[in-house]
C-alpha cells in the first residue's frame, strides 16, 4: 500500500511554518519564515503558496491534503479568516478557497487553538481524557476545547476565543479591549503590560525573552510584571475550570516556557479562586508535544475534517 503524507501550515502572528508530516503525526520536513503580517495578506499568502508547492513537488511520497492552522476568529468549514487580532488586515479572507485555487489538494482549515487541542488529545498531554482545554499562549491567546470526547466549536465557530474575555477593569489593550485575558497572558499582552506599568523602564514594549531574563536575574520591575500577569492568568484558569470542569488544561507557548514566572504563581491563584471540586478534577500541564506542537497541530485540520489520522 502506498503511504501518503500531509502538508501542514501553521500561521501565527510572528512566524509561519510549513511542514510535511505523516498521518500518524510524525514531522518529516519543515521550513519557517517570519509572518510579518504588516506586509499585508497578499505577500504572506504568496510566500505560503510558494513554500507549499515546493514541498509538494519535492515530496518523496504522495501528499494527501493541505492542512492549515490559523488564529481565529474564523468560519472553520468555509475556511474564512475573520479579522484575527494578530493578523491585521486579514478581514474576511476566504483562505481555503484561495489555497484550493492554487494548490491541487484537498484543503482543510482549523482554528489554531482547536488544532492544538486536537494535537495534544491525539498525541500529547490530553490522551485518554474526555474533556480538555488547550491554551495557545503565543503572540495571541486562544483556546481549543475537547468536551465529552469531541471537538467543540460552538454555534458560530467562536467557542474558545477566551482571550477576548475581560478579566480586569483595565490593562494592556489586546483583542479590541483593555483588561482582556489576552492582555495578561499572551506574548503581546505581557510585553505591553511591562510598558504600561513601567514606561520609564520600557518606553516601548520589550522583547519577551529579554523581559523573562530580567525577571529571572532579579529585576524588580520585570518580576512585578509577571506577578501581575500570573494573578490575572490564574483568575482566567479558574473561570475556565468553573465553567467547563475539564480534566486537564494544557498550556502551549508561554505556558511551556515560563513555568517558573507565570504558571506556578497562576496555579496558586487558580486553587484559591476555582471551586474545590473543579480544582480536584483538573490538572494544569505544559503541552507534551513541546516546541513541536505547532507543527503537529498544523496537520490536525486534515485529521479532524478529512479523517486522515492514522491512515496510510
Amino acid at each position: 500500500m502506498i503511504r501518503s503524507n500531509i502538508i501542514g501550515v501553521d500561521i501565527g502572528g510572528t512566524k509561519t511554518a510549513v511542514v510535511e508530516g505523516t498521518c500518524g503525526g510524525q514531522i518529516v520536513r519543515r521550513q519557517q519564515f517570519p509572518t510579518n503580517p504588516e506586509r499585508g495578506f497578499g505577500a504572506v499568502f504568496e510566500e505560503i503558496v510558494v513554500a507549499v508547492l515546493q514541498m509538494q513537488e519535492s515530496a518523496p511520497t504522495p501528499i494527501a491534503a493541505l492542512s492549515v492552522a490559523v488564529g481565529g476568529p474564523l468560519d472553520v468549514l468555509q475556511g474564512i479568516v475573520l479579522s484575527p487580532p494578530n493578523l491585521p488586515g486579514w478581514d474576511h479572507i476566504p483562505l481555503k478557497k484561495l489555497l484550493a485555487e492554487r494548490i491541487r489538494l484537498p484543503v482543510y482549515v482549523e482554528h489554531d487553538g482547536n488544532a492544538g487541542a486536537l494535537a495534544e488529545w491525539y498525541l500529547g498531554a490530553g490522551r485518554g481524557a474526555r474533556s480538555i482545554v488547550f491554551l495557545t499562549m503565543g503572540t495571541g491567546f486562544g483556546a481549543g476545547l475537547i468536551l465529552d470526547g469531541r471537538l467543540y466549536r460552538g454555534a458560530t465557530d467562536v467557542a474558545g476565543e477566551v482571550g477576548h474575555i475581560r478579566i480586569a477593569e483595565d490593562g494592556p489593550p489586546c483583542y479590541g479591549k483593555a483588561g482582556s485575558l489576552e492582555g495578561y497572558a499572551s506574548g503581546t499582552g505581557i510585553t505591553r503590560l511591562a510598558q504600561m506599568l513601567f514606561p520609564h523602564h520600557w518606553p516601548e514594549s520589550p522583547d519577551m525573552i529579554a523581559l523573562a531574563a530580567a525577571a529571572r536575574t532579579g529585576d524588580a520591575d520585570a518580576r512585578h510584571v509577571f506577578e501581575v500577569a500570573s494573578h490575572y492568568f490564574g483568575r482566567g484558569l479558574a473561570l475556565l475550570a468553573d465553567t467547563l470542569n475539564p480534566e486537564r488544561i494544557v498550556l502551549g507557548g508561554l505556558g511551556m516556557r515560563l513555568m517558573d514566572l507565570l504558571v506556578l504563581p497562576a496555579r496558586r491563584v487558580f486553587r484559591e479562586e476555582a471551586l474545590p471540586r473543579a480544582v480536584a478534577a483538573c490538572t494544569i500541564v505544559p503541552a507534551a508535544l513541546g516546541e513541536s506542537i505547532g507543527d503537529v497541530a498544523a496537520l490536525c485540520a486534515a485529521f479532524e475534517q478529512g479523517h486522515l489520522f492514522g491512515h496510510s
